[in-house]
């Protein structure tokens, strides 16, 4: 089976650390090209893939007709626009999350996606991680009985560093967006859920929400639960979720950056019992890689589509237009 070749489009810090490295490694997909108009920025690149090739601008890469895929790790506010122009030009798309700045946006990438043929997607990790995948069957099967509660932070500090995208409004900046997309959408994927109602405490620096409490009720396959979540981007780093049921509970350690910033673990507890789960070299940005060849090479299906990314946005909306 011929590799998909990918370009990526930007030579971002992120790219570079996680998903273009992943995209070089893994099985079936090979990293064929880079947009930069930098030739220093692509020196990092090519040291792990030599024969890359280096396009000066984005629409240059996209007509790049050995290109087949691209990854899209530009800032958030320019994600919708990428995805577009890259399946208009006929090519299928891997774009970091959020994939869009409101719910509504994401029609038109769904429309695009369907006329074109092409797989889009938002670039997901964890949905890939066996760790969740576990909690999910796990959550499937009734082995904490009917979910009553669940409560999940994340949060880092990156209020030094003046010039993170994460702290500027004009590129769609601040932790909801930023990692309450994994507070709220692991839940969703895990316990099957949908917000019922949400309100929210969040607090803002220079226009950047950099800290909020979103708290409320979801409704999954086992009825209604409260859900809380904390996110900010000023707080140490901190990432934990815990579902609470009518038998038992999960507490799911490093649940976004696993491998990352400590080992991925889910800890199943009923009574005086706790089994431990432990997945020390489980790589999730090369499994996402792997699953999304296989989608596009053989039709498998693909864990997190665009109406999931859709409904993950709906609830970042939800908690933003709810604050008290």
């Amino acid at each position: 089976m011929e590799p998909v070749s990918f370009g990526v489009l930007g030579a971002s810090s992120f790219a570079l650390a996680h998903t273009a490295r992943a995209i070089h490694e893994a099985e079936g997909a090979r990293l064929a090209a880079l947009a930069t108009s930098s030739p220093a920025k692509a020196e990092p690149f090519r040291a792990f893939a030599p024969d890359l090739r280096v396009h000066e601008s984005y629409d240059a890469l996209l007509a790049d007709p050995a290109i087949e895929a691209v990854y899209i790790p530009l800032p958030n506010h320019l994600h919708v626009e990428w995805t577009l122009k890259a399946l208009e030009a006929g090519k299928h798309v891997l774009c970091e999350k959020p994939i869009a700045m409101r719910a509504d946006q994401i029609d038109a990438l769904i429309e695009a996606r369907d006329r074109t043929g092409l797989f889009a997607s938002e670039a997901y990790m964890i949905v890939h991680h066996p760790q969740w995948q576990l909690v999910r069957r796990l959550l499937d099967e009734g082995a904490i009985g009917a979910v009553r509660h669940v409560d999940t932070v994340q949060t880092f500090d990156v209020g030094a560093d003046a010039d993170n995208i994460r702290n500027r409004a004009e590129t769609g900046g601040g932790s909801v967006p930023d990692v309450g997309v994994y507070t709220y959408g692991s839940v969703r994927f895990a316990a099957r859920a949908e917000p019922v109602e949400l309100t929210s405490r969040i607090r803002r620096e220079n226009g950047v929400e950099v800290w909020a409490h979103a708290m409320g009720t979801m409704a999954g396959a086992t009825g209604e639960f409260t859900f809380a979540s904390t996110t900010s981007t000023r707080l140490p780093d901190r990432q934990e979720a815990v579902f609470q049921g009518e038998d038992g509970m999960i507490r799911v350690t490093v649940p976004c950056n696993a491998g990352v910033v400590g080992e991925a673990q889910v800890h199943l507890v009923r009574g005086d019992v706790t089994l431990v789960e432990r997945f020390p070299s489980a790589r999730q940005y090369v499994l996402q890689v792997q699953n999304m060849v296989a989608t596009v090479r053989t039709g498998a299906p693909y864990p997190w589509s665009l109406e999931d990314a859709r409904g993950n946005q709906a609830m970042i909306d939800m908690v933003l237009a709810n604050e008290v």
